[in-house]
């Protein structure tokens, strides 16, 4: 077989790029195909409103998964820092936290590693009990009977709902998963700030992947590919009517999205998203119904919005049954009181601020009528303005035309704007951190149903949230596979 290239990546996003980096790194003849004008996917920053000097994370804001063995593996040099509040109202759960803590330490060193059987994973575990409630039955259990206080029940809860549309009582399990992975990252599932944005983490690992001789290619929109051909060869085919050949390719989109270039069946149940994304410039930060806290206290953390146990329940069965939640449960958080170096140095003098603010309970499909999105932000603001003193609409910065410093991103703008189907943050639901059958113990979790043909985004096994992981352990395959 005569190949341009031994691997193409299909996908610019963070995971493509760290895939692209350790398969040059050991020699391979690699090519990145990105869709958009620029790489990075969910992990950027822009300036999306006109004449205000600030670069937001528009998409994905927070690191925590994203191992630090493997930024020191790629020398990716980022300054991620600490939130100096970790959550507003206090998430005051010790019992849950050593609990939590456990299984971190346990699981997260795996994650770059091949696949151990959920017997092994629940030996490293070491407590049948934690395994139970954790790994085998509904979460809402373990917080029933852990944490009495209706409050901080449905903020250690929220963990569980980022992006997912469960009940908390589900018998499928999904808000365990979306538990676990927001808990153990780095041993710790500390969150924190990348200095810079997120930004600036895509464009370290897109030098670092160049440093290594890959190609990165932007403005390139792949509509088809034969993966199964007489010579074992992938071939890749383009917009432009380019064709592009390799041994084997990568795929840094979601599974969905892969199956329909191959021309396969799209898999089931189908991706459907959960969230609305606020990102705002304020002139300043509002104040709060409670005046002995600061806001610059409050809002340094994860500030929690209606988010209590019982809230978190109603918004769920007010969307289950296709209607917009009254009060949507939401939090916020200020990345620039962590660091300004986000602002213009005109606009920190001035004392302006970003504010993102993620709500729950947002399916893709309340947001199909045309009126869904307004109705939607206007929600999320009601409800954030019920533990302000003020409105926040009366906080927010103009841009140059006179237009306030809001954008709203709902699942429908994800898949429109960055291909994740249903506007799933994750590719899909999550799953298990460890292999679910006999064939997968000890493989990667990234392979498909043809041996040139690897998933190294989020919708891999061990995928989700900005981590590396799935790219990381693509390469791996692939040059496991080549011998």
């Amino acid at each position: 077989m005569n190949a341009a290239y031994d691997e193409i990546v299909v996908g610019g996003g963070h995971n493509g790029l760290v895939a692209a980096t350790l398969l040059a790194r050991a020699g391979r003849r690699v090519v990145v195909l990105e869709r958009r004008a620029h790489l990075g996917g969910a992990a950027v920053s822009e300036s999306p409103f006109p004449g205000v000097g600030v670069r937001l994370s528009r998409y994905s804001y927070l690191v925590s998964l994203f191992p630090r063995e493997l930024l020191a593996r790629l020398g990716i040099e980022l300054e991620l820092r600490r939130r100096r509040v970790a959550s507003h109202p206090p998430n005051a759960a010790p019992e849950m936290h050593e609990l939590t803590g456990r299984i971190a330490r346990a699981v997260a060193p795996t994650l770059l590693e091949p696949l151990r059987s959920r017997a092994q994973m629940r030996e490293l575990v070491a407590d049948d009990a934690t395994w139970e409630a954790v790994f085998e039955r509904p979460l809402s259990e373990l917080l029933e009977r852990l944490v009495p206080d209706e409050l901080t029940r449905g903020i250690v809860a929220t963990d569980a709902l980022i992006g997912t549309f469960a009940a908390l009582d589900d018998p499928g399990l999904a808000q365990n998963r979306c538990f676990l992975y927001h808990v153990i990252g780095n041993g710790t599932g500390e969150w924190d700030i990348p200095v810079g944005g997120m930004g600036a983490l895509s464009d370290a690992l897109a030098a670092t992947a160049r440093a290594a001789g890959a190609q990165l290619r932007t403005g390139v929109e792949v509509v088809g590919l034969e993966a199964v051909a007489p010579d074992r060869a992938v071939h890749v085919h383009t917009a432009d009517g380019e064709r592009l050949v390799a041994h084997n390719l990568l795929a840094n989109v979601a599974p969905s999205v892969l199956a329909r270039l191959l021309g396969d069946p799209p898999p089931r149940p189908a991706p459907e998203g959960s969230q609305l994304k606020l990102n705002m410039v304020l002139s300043r930060l509002p104040r709060l119904r409670t005046p002995d806290v600061a806001p610059e206290e409050a809002f340094a953390g994860t500030f929690h919005v209606n988010e209590s146990y019982a809230q978190l329940r109603a918004a769920h069965a007010e969307a289950a049954t296709g209607r917009m939640p009254r009060l949507p449960p939401a939090e916020a958080y200020c990345h620039s009181l962590t660091d300004p170096s986000i602002l213009s140095p005109d606009l920190a003098a001035a004392g302006a601020h970003t504010l993102t603010v993620f709500t729950l309970h947002m399916p893709a499909r309340l947001f199909r009528d045309p009126g869904a999105k307004r109705r939607a932000v206007e929600a999320t603001l009601r409800s954030l303005d019920t533990v302000l003193a003020e409105p926040i609409e009366s906080c927010l910065l103009r841009d140059a035309a006179g237009r306030p410093c809001l954008e709203a991103r709902t699942p429908l703008e994800l898949e429109a704007e960055l291909g994740l189907p249903g506007g799933h943050i994750f590719h899909g639901d999550l799953r298990w951190p460890f292999a679910e059958t006999d064939e997968q113990v000890g493989r990667w979790g990234v392979e498909t149903d043809r041996p040139n043909v690897w998933v190294c985004g989020a919708g891999a096994r061990r995928g989700g949230g900005v981590s590396g992981i799935p790219g990381h352990n693509a390469a791996m395959a692939v040059l496991e596979a080549a011998g």
